[in-house]
């Protein structure tokens, strides 16, 4: 069984959790925004290997955080709520 940790919850079965897509910063005022902008940032994605920080979802306590990734090796690298960007989780 895969377990993620979860930063309100602490270990818990995978299944428990929704993934939420990777954690991209927003680069655009959405005034400001061209549509071609616009279009790259809704549907362009780094599709390189390596280390990603994605939203996942605590169904049973309704918690968002981010999860660091290797998509490579489907590791968990850390987990952390939003803001809290810690060294260790």
């Amino acid at each position: 069984m895969k377990i993620l940790n979860c930063p309100i919850n602490g270990p818990r079965p995978l299944q428990e959790f929704h993934f939420g897509g990777e954690l991209r910063p927003n680069p655009l005022d959405r005034k400001d925004g061209a549509d071609a902008d616009w279009a790259d940032y809704v549907f362009n994605r780094d599709g390189e290997p390596g280390v990603k920080r994605e939203w996942w979802y605590h169904i049973p306590s309704g918690t968002w955080f981010i999860a660091e990734r290797d998509n490579v090796t489907d590791q968990f690298q850390r987990t952390y709520l939003y803001g809290a960007e810690q060294t260790d989780g």
